[in-house]
């Protein structure tokens, strides 16, 4: 049975927390969920350790980025839908207007050599972070699993290829492994025959209702890590609608990497260049729109099914082709921002540093932002 959480607790004091936490913890979603079971389960108890797994198990096997959709359903156990709501407006708020602030500067002085000095050895550092991200999720979600390892390999060379994400691929993976368990229920067959790609089909400036509609669909498709937005976010924004050049979008995802919270706030990013402060608003809205809707609609009935092999096995399919595809998005950000030896060493040393030692990216991005700034003044 599940324990209650500390009734002494007031609702101030746990909600405060999880503004805190969106303003001051880097280190991508695992970072961010270990420091809430430390301090919520383990030290101060406001949360009980079955509330707790729970989250951790929806918020994996559910579309949406980890760490927030965690945060979400903690706020959901101790105040329901209002709770979560809270949780969820609080958690994302600093890194958002941390990002609006950058994004204003970006806009207004991003033709300064300093500012593409500093962006040249971010970029680099970033993708040094991606791909020792892709690098542990193949350890955490493949396992030995010769299956995963081919739908991995099939979206990573496919992302690469096409330098674009295959949605349908996703859904197809997740169909995969649901046949192979020999499970096939008829509401996870309707969503693989009623679900689509997001795609849209005018190459013009969005309007607002346009970027809503936009990156609402893109966060139903994000799972485990917030950078598994990125291929997709590439292949749209990027590719097809040429809304931003490489350039600008490996800046917005450096952007993410530089401040707090939930990865996929480099969205707002996006939208702030396409179509200023509210289009940042919409794109942000958007994107969180359905972490928050997988929250707090489930959670009641998720104990109940969590541990049915036909959902465990669609999730790990989708899990293992949103892995291939960020490996496949590290391969093409590779090829935008690795332009010479020194972007390339800095991208390395990133790598080994973050799989040899535990150390912040922020630290990590601030040495090569300053290296950028050092090369391209005395190089």
């Amino acid at each position: 049975m599940t324990k209650p959480a500390d009734p002494k607790v007031t609702s101030w004091r746990f909600y405060g927390y999880f503004l805190r936490l969106g303003a001051t913890v880097f280190g991508g979603p695992i970072a961010l969920a270990g420091f809430m079971q430390r301090d919520l389960v383990d030290e101060r108890r406001w949360i009980s350790r079955e509330d707790y797994v729970d989250g951790l198990a929806l918020a994996q096997l559910a579309p949406g980025p980890l760490a927030a959709q965690l945060a979400m359903y903690l706020g959901y156990v101790r105040g329901g839908i209002l709770g979560a709501s809270v949780v969820a407006l609080l958690f994302v708020l600093p890194s958002f207007l941390m990002v609006w602030g950058i994004s204003a500067a970006y806009v207004r002085f991003g033709g300064l050599p300093w500012i593409s000095a500093l962006f040249y050895g971010i970029g680099a550092s970033v993708i040094g972070i991606i791909a020792r991200s892709a690098f542990k999720l193949t350890r955490l979600t493949l396992g030995t699993s010769r299956v995963l390892w081919a739908i991995f390999a099939v979206m990573a060379l496919s992302t690469a290829w096409t330098e674009r994400e295959i949605v349908w691929l996703f859904l197809l993976a997740g169909a995969f492994t649901l046949l192979l368990a020999r499970k096939t229920p008829a509401g996870v067959m309707a969503l693989l025959a009623g679900v689509g790609p997001p795609q849209l089909s005018v190459a013009v400036a969005p309007t607002l209702s346009t970027l809503l509609w936009f990156f609402t669909k893109a966060g139903a498709f994000v799972f485990g890590s917030g950078l598994a937005i990125v291929p997709f976010l590439y292949g749209e924004v990027v590719s097809t609608q040429g809304w931003l050049d490489d350039r600008q979008f490996l800046d917005a995802v450096a952007v993410a990497m530089i401040t707090p919270g939930p990865v996929v706030i480099t969205v707002a990013f996006i939208g702030y260049l396409v179509a200023g402060p509210w289009g940042m608003t919409v794109s942000a809205l958007g994107v969180f729109l359905p972490v928050y809707l997988f929250v707090v609609i489930p959670a009641p009935y998720f104990r109940r099914h969590r541990s049915q092999p036909a959902v465990k096995a669609f999730v790990d399919g989708v899990t293992a082709a949103a892995t291939g595809a960020i490996a496949g998005a590290a391969y093409v950000l590779a090829t935008r921002a690795i332009i010479d030896l020194s972007t390339a060493a800095m991208a390395v040393l990133t790598f080994v540093v973050l799989s040899r030692f535990k150390i912040s990216e922020l630290w990590l991005i601030g040495a090569a932002g300053a290296a950028g700034l050092a090369i391209k003044a005395y190089g």
